[in-house]
């Protein structure tokens, strides 16, 4: 099976939907030999940060002299992304290989009279990451959950730890619309006698997590408890943002938490923060002249940190900037467009390539009727025409992408070079 072949598979899968639950994944699971209980892991649910705590983590651990296995969703600009060794993600052709060795058996599990069904997508991806893991021999593996956590596919494993980066209102749709419903939908990751550290949460979210942490004898351990309220006293990383020195104390907190076989200590935890690499998280280039800033906040949580991000910015650059913005729903983009709106000489709107992505009359209704800088139309091949090029403003200028994770990686891969091709269409869900 090639690489084309092995992506119009994972689109069939795709096209099914999702599903929450467990009993599909235990069921693939068992087909697959349960990689998943073959290499120790930590696993991390939250709204927002969780990808950025995997990746402090996965830098810690790989200081500390380990082969670490990373899974984490969605990618930005290629598939291989979600699953990856020491931070070398899994290739074409071993997304191709796995997919032919698969295939047969999520093919065989879906037409069986007595199985619960085969595997979606995301599911598909997950037992796929267990086995490559098991397979090379990985020491460790930290793993992001995809949405949710109690009936997330990721909620098969046995946990060294687990953590709770965050918890706001996002995908209330299949989580609950409150924080207290989401905040118990998030603590299903929580294991017995499992230690969980959690980053700042809202009270009445703390409360529940707390509360189940208790049911199960798990050990909680809080950056609020352990390092004050005041942010600017947290542990430093590469990655900018006052939102980013929560997800290292709270990466900190898991990384101390593990036991003295894995060889942490102070220093070395201070060098995988220094040493941390996480693309489209308030990520700079210099392009053309123009200072230019990949982001992915999406949510109202992210927003906020959106905020405080821009401020620094225009006090930096001594002027506001060009901010160019896409969002996948309504509910995502009102509050971002609150704080663009606030803070940006000229806002760009664009439609990212996802069936859920906001129009532009969505986003135009949202506006409100109060001042406003001048706001246009564009599209992404057009702002960003060709590899390294911006056609946006003028040199001098500082321009703001921000609003999906999704549009993150398609300005990525502009930035690249990179052709369209099926990645893009794999990476919801």
């Amino acid at each position: 099976m090639n690489y084309a072949k092995a992506c119009e598979y994972l689109l069939r899968l795709k096209s099914r939907g999702v599903a929450l639950g467990l009993e599909r994944m235990q069921a693939w699971g068992a087909a697959l030999g349960n990689p998943h209980f073959a290499v120790p892991c930590i696993h991390l649910a939250g709204t927002n940060g969780k990808g950025s705590v995997a990746a402090i983590l996965e830098a810690i651990l790989r200081v500390a002299g380990w082969r670490v296995g990373l899974y984490t969703s969605p990618h930005l600009v290629r598939l291989g992304e979600r699953i990856q060794i020491n931070r070398e993600p899994l290739s074409n052709e071993q997304i191709a290989g796995w997919v032919g060795e698969l295939a047969p058996i999520a093919d065989r599990l879906a037409s069986a009279a007595d199985s619960p069904g085969g595997p979606s997508y995301f599911e598909f991806m997950t037992g796929m990451a267990f086995a490559h893991f098991q397979r090379e021999k990985c020491d460790i593996a930290v793993i992001e959950t995809g949405l949710g956590g109690r009936l997330d596919a990721t909620n098969v494993v046995a946990p060294l730890a687990t953590g709770i980066t965050s918890i706001g209102f996002d995908h209330c749709e299949m989580l609950g619309g409150t924080l207290d419903a989401i905040a118990r939908e998030k603590a299903g990751i929580i294991k017995p006698n499992t230690p969980l550290a959690i980053g700042i949460l809202p009270s009445a979210a703390e409360t529940v997590v707390r509360e189940v942490a208790a049911q199960k004898n798990a050990a909680v351990s809080s950056v609020r408890e352990t390092f004050g309220d005041d942010p600017a006293r947290y542990p430093r990383s590469a990655l900018a943002g006052v939102h980013q020195r929560i997800n290292a104390a709270t990466a900190t907190l898991l990384a101390r938490s593990l036991s003295a076989h894995w060889r942490i200590d102070d220093a070395t935890i201070a060098a995988g923060l220094a040493g941390v690499n996480w693309p489209g998280r308030w990520q700079r280039f210099e392009i053309d002249g123009r200072l230019v800033v990949v982001d992915s906040s999406h949510n109202e949580e992210g927003a906020r940190s959106l905020s405080l991000l821009l401020d620094e910015l225009c006090a930096e650059r001594g002027r506001p900037p060009i901010v160019v913005v896409g969002v996948l729903g309504a509910n995502r983009a009102r509050p971002l467009l609150e704080v663009v709106t606030r803070r940006a000489a000229q806002i760009v709107f664009v439609v990212p390539d996802q069936p859920r992505a906001c129009s532009f009359e969505d986003l135009e209704s949202l506006l409100s009727d109060s001042p406003r800088p001048p706001v246009s139309r564009s599209s992404v091949s057009e702002l960003f025409p060709s590899r390294n090029r911006c056609a946006l403003g003028s040199p001098s200028d500082t321009i703001v992408v921000t609003g999906s994770i999704y549009l993150a990686g398609e300005v990525l891969a502009r930035l690249e070079g990179r052709a369209d091709g099926p990645e893009s269409r794999l990476q919801d869900f």
